[in-house]
């Protein structure tokens, strides 16, 4: 194990190099900067490549351009500038390129709270674009987390041939003490699947129902065609209406036949709990001082957290609505994942803890709604 002492935006920045990302293209925004200044530094030194361009919107496009080619490429902003990157995010998803965004959250609409703690994105995550869209978003909640977590945003982005999101609120992103990171040599690092046959014979799009793209780089010989439009087994457009569900269908199936990939969560006193509170991100940190403090007093209550916010864990979530009768769901927005909670458990008789002013939840208020049950 390594230990090293950063913060969680630097981490991010480090994993990412150190799972083979070799481009960055993005623009400055509070609280994610220190991404890009990170990565300004530690991908020349690695061959890789960085830009920062005139605006979000091409930051996003140059990203998207280099993974194209065969790069593995990111972006990272805050709400506004993934509003602003709405529409080539969408490219991605039809056009099945794999980038990975990252959003360190701030309280918003609009401009909103610049410097403040918020958990406000989620739904702009699940649904960045127009269309229906089958969106992976992970919520790291440590140090450790960051770092592992966009790794893993990396390898599901190649896997699935996808946009995948990093959500961090801004407390994880400015975090900054010691964390334990893996060994590089333990680090599992997946490459996105490449056509050898011969190039008459490549059709990126001629996919099984459960199965990615197979975009192989550019330059190499094997040609296609890439689109916004609905398109065929070579990419080029087509309204042919059964073409076109057969492949709207299969951007979801490739994900959602294949959640044992997808899904990530942390349990934390749950054997013997009498209570369970759902959090994620910063708030699962207050979380667990609030249940370490609560159990002093003889209170039995534990957490659930869930790492990967979508696809929600709806089996996970339903079981956890069977088990416990006590539930209280505690967030930094008015409460965005307590639909995802209340589809998954078919209730909604549980408490919530709400925020949406830029100040973090504290352990004594998760302690003083709990005492309500």
């Amino acid at each position: 194990m390594r230990e090293v002492i950063a913060s969680g935006n630097e981490l991010v920045a480090m994993a990412a190099v150190d799972c083979g990302c070799n481009f960055f293209g993005g623009y400055p925004i509070t609280p994610s900067s220190e991404i890009a200044h990170e990565l300004s530094v530690l991908l020349p030194k690695k061959g890789g490549k960085f830009i920062q361009m005139e605006d979000e919107i091409a930051g996003i496009s140059v990203a998207l351009g280099a993974a194209m080619s065969g790069a593995k490429a990111m972006t990272a902003s805050s709400g506004p500038g993934i509003s602003l990157k709405s529409e080539q995010i969408g490219l991605g998803f039809i056009a099945e390129i794999p980038i990975v965004i990252v959003n360190v959250m701030r309280g918003g609409p609009s401009t909103g709270l610049p410097t403040r703690v918020a958990q406000g994105d989620l739904l702009q995550a699940k649904n960045p674009s127009h269309g229906d869209i089958n969106s992976i978003v992970l919520a790291p909640a440590s140090l450790e987390e960051c770092y592992t977590e966009t790794i893993r945003a990396f390898n599901l982005a190649q896997r699935f041939m996808t946009p995948v999101f990093l959500l961090l609120d801004e407390t994880i992103g400015h975090m900054h003490a010691k964390a334990i990171l893996p060994e590089l040599s333990d680090i599992k690092i997946v490459n996105r699947e490449q056509f050898t046959g011969d190039p008459k014979d490549y059709r990126p799009y001629e996919a099984k129902a459960d199965r990615p793209a197979v975009l192989n780089k550019f330059f190499k010989g094997y040609k296609y065609h890439i689109t916004g439009l609905h398109h065929g087994v070579t990419g080029f457009p087509t309204e042919d209406g059964e073409i076109v569900s057969y492949n709207i269908n299969r951007l979801f199936n490739k994900i959602n036949l294949h959640l044992d990939e997808v899904e990530n969560n942390e349990e934390f006193e749950l054997e013997d709990a009498e209570i369970c509170i759902i959090a994620f991100g910063s708030v699962a940190r207050a979380a667990k001082e609030a249940i370490l403090n609560l159990r002093k007093n003889g209170v039995k209550v534990g957490m659930f957290k869930p790492i990967t916010l979508f696809p929600a864990p709806e089996a996970k979530l339903k079981e956890i609505g069977k088990r416990f009768k006590k539930i209280l769901i505690c967030e930094l927005n008015l409460g965005q994942y307590v639909g995802e909670i209340k589809k998954a458990m078919l209730r909604d008789d549980f408490k919530t803890l709400l925020k949406a002013n830029g100040r973090a939840i504290s352990p004594q208020e998760i302690v003083q709604k709990i005492e309500e049950f």
